[in-house]
C-alpha cells in the first residue's frame, strides 16, 4: 500500500461525499499501512471526522499532528504499536481499541487512561475501573515524590537551591521511587518525571491536598485488611458489612502471629493485604462456587529484577486466568475462554526478535485444563499467542523445564506425561511446538517435578497411585518410555498404591510429599533413595522427617515450598495454611524423630464474612510463597484469592 489519496479516503468514508470535509467514519483497516502512509495534511482535512478504523495494518506509530480534534472512536487492533503518548492528540476520545498490539504493555494500557479523561471504553470494555486504578497508583506516586522533595530539599543549603539542584530532584525521584510490579515500571517511571517536574516548576507548592491519599488515624480500630482492591474491568470486588469491619485483637493475632512449637514467637509475621474474587462467573459477586486450582510467582528471569517480577502471581480457575501484582492488589490481566475451565499455569521468558530487528524478552504464561489445551499467554501484551492441542483429556498440571525455556512438561487424566518444545514465536508471534516425549503412567498424574539436581535426566510425578520417576534424557533412542522405578513411603502390603497430590522439591536433595500418610508430609532424601535403588523397580523412600499436618481425609491439597527460607507450606479443610521452617532439619541431616514435627506457624483465615451470604468456613486448597516470602498467595474452594505479606 501507498500513500493515502483523497480519492481512497473518499471511497472508504461515510458518509458518502465528494468532500472530505464531510466525512464522519473512516474505514482504512486490512490496507497493510505503514506509519508513514499516514499523511497529517491529508487527513487533517477530516474536520468532522468521530470515527476511524486503522485495524489490521502495519502502524508502528501514529503521527503526533493528524489534526483530529472531534475524534470519538479510535480502532487501532492488530498493529505493530508501541506507544500510546501520541493519542493525547484527541481529547475527545471515549471508545478505543487497541487489541493484538503486542508491544503495548500494561503501563502503555495505563497511560491510556491517564492521558484519555473521557475514554468510556476500552477494547470493548468499560474504562472506569481502570481509570479509578489509575487514580490510586497517581494518589501514592504524588505522596511518594512529595516526601522525596521534602526530604532532598532538606538536605541542601541555602546556596544550593539552583536549578542544577531541582533538576537533580527529577533525576533522582526518576530513580529511586519505585511502587508496583516490573511490568508498571515503565508507566510509575513516566509519572513520577511528570509529577516531579511539575512540583520543582511550582517551587515544591503544586501537590494540591485533596491529590493525597487519605491518612487513617491512629486511633483507628481498622484492620489492615484492605478487602476491596483495585480492580481490572469484568472483577467483582468484595466486601465487608460495616458490623464487619472491625477486627477484635485475639482475632488479628489469629490471624498473622505465628506460634512455634515451644510457645515462643518466631521473627515470620504474615499481615493479610488482599481478599480478591477475580474468577467469578458473570462476574457476579454471589459465585462462591468457582473452583480455583493453581496459582505460581512469576520468576526472576533478569539479574537484579527479583524484588519486582517475583510480586506477579498468576491464578487460575474457572473460565480464567489471572495475573496479580501483589504489592497494589491490580489485577493486571485476565484471560477467560468461555466453557474451559483452567486447572494449571506455569511461567517461562522467551527471547523473541520482533520484525524490526530488536530482541525482546518475553514472560509467557502457560496455562491448561479441562479440554486439554495449552494456551500460551504473551502477559504484557495480555493476548494468546499459541495454543497447542496436548491431550485428548484434561491435563491436570504442567510445568517448564528449569534448563530449558521452551521444554514444558503437561500431565493428564489419558494418563500420559508429555515434553513439548514449544519452541520460539515468529514474526507473526505464533508458535510451531513439538513432541519431544511421552511418557506412560499407571495412574492419573497430579503434580510434577524435575529433579533439581538432574533436571535434564529425572522427572519425578505425584500420581493417584503413588510417586513415579521417568529417564528424561533427550540422547536415548527411546521416544515413548514408561515409569523408571515407583518410590514408596513405608514398608509392607499397602507401601505402593498411595495417592500422591504434593510433591516438591525443598532444595537440591529433599524432597517433600504429601499423600501418602494421612495427617502428616514427608521429608526424604534423592540422593540417598536414589543410591540405594540399584535395579529395582519399587524403592522405599529414605525418611529424614515426617511433619505434622491435618488428619482430613480429603485429598488434593498441593503442598508448596520456598527453598530460599527452607519452608514448607500447605492449606487444609479448615482455612488454615500450615508453615514449617525446616532449615534444622536439611542442616543437621538427622534420623527422623519418632513423632511428626509440627508446624511453626499456623496462619489462621479470617471469618467470618459478608459476602451477601456468610461464609463460615472455606478450603485452602494451594498455596505459594514468591522465593523470599515476602508474599504469599492462597486459593479457596470458595472462589477466593487471598494474598498475605511479610511484615
Amino acid at each position: 500500500m501507498g500513500p493515502l489519496s483523497a480519492r481512497l479516503l473518499l471511497q472508504r468514508g461515510r458518509p458518502k461525499s465528494d468532500r472530505l470535509g464531510k466525512i464522519r467514519s473512516l474505514d482504512l483497516s486490512g490496507l497493510k499501512l505503514l506509519s508513514e502512509h499516514l499523511d497529517p495534511k491529508l487527513l487533517g482535512r477530516l474536520k468532522l471526522l468521530q470515527e476511524l478504523d486503522l485495524s489490521n495494518n502495519q502502524l508502528e506509530t501514529l503521527p503526533a499532528n493528524l489534526g483530529l480534534s472531534h475524534l470519538r472512536v479510535l480502532r487501532c487492533a492488530n498493529n505493530q504499536l508501541g506507544d500510546v503518548t501520541v493519542l493525547c492528540q484527541f481529547p475527545e476520545l471515549e471508545e478505543l481499541s487497541l487489541e493484538g498490539n503486542p508491544f503495548l504493555t500494561v503501563s502503555e494500557n495505563l497511560k491510556v487512561s491517564f492521558l484519555l479523561p473521557k475514554l468510556r471504553k476500552v477494547n470493548g470494555k468499560d474504562a472506569s475501573l481502570t481509570s479509578s486504578q489509575v487514580e490510586n497508583l497517581n494518589r501514592e506516586l504524588t505522596s511518594r515524590v512529595t516526601a522525596h522533595w521534602e526530604k532532598f530539599m532538606a538536605a541542601l543549603g541555602p546556596e544550593e537551591a539552583s536549578e542544577k539542584a531541582q533538576a537533580d530532584f527529577v533525576s533522582s525521584a526518576v530513580r529511586d521511587i519505585r511502587y508496583g510490579p516490573e511490568s508498571l515500571s515503565e508507566f510509575t517511571q513516566w509519572r513520577v518525571r511528570m509529577i516531579s517536574e511539575e512540583l520543582v516548576a511550582s517551587g515544591g507548592t503544586q501537590v494540591a491536598e485533596a491529590d493525597l491519599p487519605e491518612r487513617p488515624s491512629e486511633a483507628a480500630h481498622e484492620p489492615r485488611v484492605r478487602l476491596v482492591a483495585l480492580k481490572r474491568p469484568d472483577d467483582a470486588p468484595l466486601s465487608l458489612s460495616p458490623s464487619k469491619r472491625v477486627c477484635t485483637s485475639p482475632l488479628a493475632k489469629a490471624e498473622g502471629s505465628p506460634v512455634g512449637p515451644d510457645g515462643s514467637q518466631p521473627g515470620l509475621k504474615l499481615e493479610p493485604l488482599y481478599f480478591l474474587q477475580c474468577h467469578s462467573k458473570n462476574n457476579s459477586p454471589q459465585d462462591l462456587e468457582t473452583q480455583l486450582w493453581a496459582c505460581a510467582f512469576e520468576p526472576a528471569w533478569e539479574e537484579g529484577h527479583s524484588r519486582a517480577t517475583s510480586q506477579t502471581v498468576a491464578t487460575c480457575g474457572g473460565e480464567a486466568v489471572c495475573v496479580i501484582d501483589c504489592q497494589t492488589g491490580i489485577v493486571l490481566h485476565k484471560y477467560k475462554v468461555p466453557g474451559e475451565e483452567f486447572f494449571s499455569v506455569a511461567w517461562t521468558a522467551l527471547s523473541v526478535v520482533t520484525q524490526a530487528g530488536h530482541k525482546k524478552r518475553w514472560s509467557v504464561l502457560a496455562a491448561a485444563g479441562l479440554r486439554g489445551l495449552v494456551r500460551l499467554l504473551h502477559v504484557r501484551a495480555g493476548f494468546c499467542c499459541g495454543v497447542i492441542r496436548a491431550h485428548k483429556k484434561a491435563i491436570a498440571t504442567l510445568c517448564f523445564s528449569p534448563t530449558h525455556e521452551t521444554h514444558l512438561f503437561t500431565a493428564s487424566y489419558d494418563k500420559r506425561i508429555i515434553l513439548w518444545d514449544i519452541g520460539v514465536p515468529n514474526h507473526d508471534y505464533e508458535f510451531q511446538a513439538s513432541q519431544l516425549l511421552t511418557l506412560d503412567t499407571a495412574s492419573i498424574p497430579l503434580r510434577l517435578c524435575p529433579v533439581t539436581s538432574c533436571p535434564d535426566a529425572y522427572l519425578l510425578a505425584g500420581c493417584e497411585g503413588g510417586c513415579c520417576c521417568w529417564d528424561v534424557r533427550l540422547d536415548q533412542p527411546q521416544k515413548r518410555r514408561v515409569c523408571e522405578v515407583e518410590f514408596t513411603f513405608s514398608e509392607g502390603p499397602e507401601a505402593a498404591g498411595r495417592r500422591v497430590d504434593g510433591l516438591a522439591f525443598v532444595n537440591e536433595d529433599v524432597v517433600a510429599s504429601k499423600g501418602n500418610g494421612l495427617g502428616t508430609i514427608c521429608l526424604w532424601s534423592w540422593s540417598q533413595t536414589w543410591a540405594g535403588r540399584g535395579s529395582k523397580s519399587t524403592v522405599a523412600v529414605v525418611v529424614l522427617a515426617r511433619l505434622q499436618w491435618s488428619p482430613t481425609e480429603l485429598a488434593y491439597f498441593s503442598l508448596s515450598t520456598c527453598p530460599d527460607e527452607g519452608t514448607v507450606l500447605c492449606g487444609d479443610e479448615e482455612g488454615n495454611v500450615w508453615i514449617y521452617d525446616i532449615r534444622q532439619v536439611l542442616e543437621q541431616q538427622r534420623p527422623p524423630q519418632a513423632a511428626p514435627q509440627p508446624p511453626t506457624q499456623i496462619l489462621k483465615w479470617p471469618q467470618p464474612w459478608a459476602l451477601g451470604q456468610m461464609v463460615t468456613k472455606t478450603m485452602v486448597n494451594t498455596v505459594v510463597a514468591n522465593p523470599t516470602l515476602t508474599y504469599l498467595t492462597a486459593l479457596t474452594d470458595s472462589n477466593i484469592v487471598a494474598i498475605w505479606k511479610r511484615q
